[in-house]
C-alpha cells in the first residue's frame, strides 16, 4: 500500500464523520486537533480521556462508540499493548482505530491482524511513517454466501429448529 495523499488529521477526521460516535475513548499522550474540531462540531458527544496506560477502572466498565489510540503504543510494552487493545476490543468497542508509528512502537502489521485489525492508511512525513488500523465489529465477518436455505439438505426447516 502506498502512502495516502492525505494527513493522518483529515483521515481521523473522515473517520471520526463517517462513525458520529456519541462515546469517544481517547488513549494517548497528547491531543488531537481533530477531535476538538469534532467535538465543536458535535457537543452531544462525550469524549474520555486515557494515559498511555491501562484503563483506568472507570473507564473500563463502559461502552464506547469508537476508540481511538493514538500517540499510545509507542510509550507502552509492546505485551502490555496487546492486552490493552484486545481489552478494548472485547469489551469496550466495537470500533477501534490506531494510529501509530510501527517503528518506534516495536510493533509489526501481523500484531495488529492477528487483533483482526486492518490497514488503512499510511503517512510518510520526513522519514517517518504512520500507520492507521482500523476494526469494525459489524465489519470483521461478513454472513458467507452458502449460510442459507438454498445450500440445506431440508430447505424448509432452514431457521425453525436449534439441534
Amino acid at each position: 500500500m502506498d502512502a495516502s495523499p492525505r494527513t493522518p488529521q483529515q483521515a481521523l477526521a473522515a473517520l471520526l464523520d463517517h462513525h458520529h460516535p456519541e462515546r469517544l475513548l481517547l488513549l494517548g499522550a497528547s491531543e488531537l486537533p481533530t477531535l476538538q474540531a469534532f467535538r465543536q462540531a458535535h457537543p452531544q458527544s462525550r469524549l474520555f480521556n486515557a494515559a498511555a496506560a491501562p484503563l483506568p477502572a472507570e473507564l473500563a466498565a463502559l461502552r464506547f462508540d469508537l476508540a481511538l489510540l493514538a500517540d499510545c503504543l509507542e510509550h507502552l510494552p509492546r505485551n502490555e499493548g496487546l492486552h490493552l487493545l484486545a481489552g478494548i476490543r472485547n469489551l469496550n468497542a466495537s470500533r477501534i482505530a490506531v494510529l501509530v508509528d510501527l517503528q518506534a512502537a516495536g510493533w509489526q502489521e501481523t500484531d495488529f491482524f492477528a487483533l483482526a485489525m486492518q490497514v488503512q492508511e499510511r503517512f510518510q512525513r520526513d522519514g517517518q511513517t504512520l500507520h492507521l488500523f482500523t476494526y469494525d465489529l459489524l465489519e470483521y465477518k461478513p454472513a458467507p454466501d452458502w449460510l442459507n436455505a438454498r445450500f440445506w439438505a431440508n430447505p424448509e426447516n432452514f431457521g425453525k429448529y436449534w439441534w
